[in-house]
């Protein structure tokens, strides 16, 4: 027996005015998904737990099993990790924005303007020429992963995540002096360099021959770097190590990507996969089936959904919807349902309206041989809480996929 995970990242949403109160979920035509809904057995899911936003990265942890309130340490070096980079013990990396400000530091684009990956890339090859002057034994790497996202890891001595982020998390606010959250010379030292590179960097961007060209072009320049989730890597134990199977991970965002390598899973690339609404959906189901010929269970997570919400684009969210349906109508047609499992759901409700993660639950709907199915025809937010497996927690899920496969362990006599 075989299991794949589809997670659609921020695919639940609430009721929107413009699709007469409607979800995009419930709004989209979805064939693939109302036949798994109808055929499994479902339920809605709390990733962390009632009420509670969650991030994709702890919502990743405690979809694969993890308690993300106990083990998460950070976003930064999942980003990190995910990206291609290694974070030794002791290093602190953190999440970055490439972003856009005014002359007296007021955010204006958190995202500026989804820079490309080329601009970015100028840009950041740039950055890596600074010379740490408040640390002499310290040292940094910086680099752009997709769009306007980037990673910074702190190297040297006596470092410490307990650091407040420079990015104030929206626009029309000052860009903020990364503080110290406790009192230890290790804090105070990572505070004053990261403030020393955020001043440093944008003297050096502001100037910058491809920021000027982008403000020639009527295009926000990314004048800023804004740094969050500062983070080490947890010590937490594989799902090789845990069940005894045999895992690997399908997808483009890199805070996926490091989670998954965390839990000791193999990343697999797709051509064309971009953590976009453009990416290669058919490439990533392809690699899905086939990947199962060498993996007990593949995640295959797509970042799309998320992105459409947090542009607040209903329409463009419904189309992602349906292209994730397409995909998920090869993936029916191309595994043997009787000896492999199809669990798909979302990580957390990112909804329209506000743009931000909420604490709403999520549908789920699992499909395979032996499935208590239930009554529910349709998968959508509302329906699938009249399901089967009722309201479960994010940690949840991973234990009732392994015991499908037969790789939960009997507690007691």
């Amino acid at each position: 027996m075989k299991a794949i995970l589809v997670i659609c990242d921020g695919m639940a949403d609430r009721p929107v005015k413009e699709l007469k109160w409607k979800t995009p979920l419930e709004a989209a035509h979805k064939l693939s998904l109302n036949k798994i809904a109808k055929t499994g057995v479902c339920g809605i899911m709390d990733p962390i737990a009632p009420g509670i936003p969650p991030g994709s990265d702890t919502a990743t942890l405690a979809l694969l099993g993890y308690d993300a309130l106990k083990v998460y340490s950070g976003r930064g070096a999942f980003e990190a990790v995910g990206s291609g980079l290694e974070v030794l013990p002791g290093e602190v990396a953190l999440r970055c924005n490439f972003a856009t400000v005014s002359e007296d530091m007021i955010v204006l684009d958190r995202r500026a303007g989804r820079i490309r990956n080329e601009d970015a890339s100028k840009l950041a090859e740039s950055l890596q020429k600074v010379k740490l002057e408040k640390a002499e034994n310290a040292s940094f790497l910086f680099k752009n992963t997709l769009q306007h996202r980037a990673v910074l890891i702190l190297r040297g001595e006596k470092l410490s995540t307990a650091v407040s982020d420079s990015d104030p998390g929206k626009t029309g606010e000052r860009v903020r002096t990364v503080k110290a959250l406790d009192s230890s010379l290790e804090a105070q030292l990572t505070a004053e360099i990261l403030n020393e590179l955020s001043k440093a960097f944008h003297e050096i961007l502001k100037e910058h021959p491809v920021n000027k060209e982008r403000i020639e072009k009527g295009l926000p320049p990314a004048n800023i770097i804004l740094f969050r989730g500062a983070g080490k890597i947890p010590q937490i134990p594989t799902l090789q190590q845990i069940y005894g199977v045999k895992t690997s991970c399908i997808g483009a965002a890199s805070l996926i990507r490091g989670v998954c390598k965390t839990a000791g899973m193999s990343l697999i690339d797709v051509e064309g996969a971009t953590g976009m609404p453009d990416t290669n959906y058919m490439g990533k189901a392809q690699a899905t089936v086939k990947a199962l010929k060498d993996y007990d269970f593949v995640l295959l997570h797509v970042k799309a959904p998320d992105i459409a919400s947090h542009d607040k684009n209903p329409q463009l969210k419904i189309q992602v919807i349906e292209k994730i349906d397409e995909m998920l109508g090869y993936i029916l047609d191309n595994v043997d349902l009787t000896t492999t499992y199809l669990a798909v759901t979302a990580d957390h409700t990112t909804a329209i309206v506000t743009g931000n993660h909420e604490g709403d639950p999520v549908p789920i709907a699992i499909i395979g041989p032996y499935v208590r199915s239930d009554d529910v025809e349709e998968f959508g937010e509302r329906t699938c809480a009249k399901g089967g497996l009722n309201r479960i927690k994010g940690v949840d899920l991973m234990p009732i996929l392994m015991n499908f496969l037969g790789k939960t362990k009997k507690v007691g006599a």
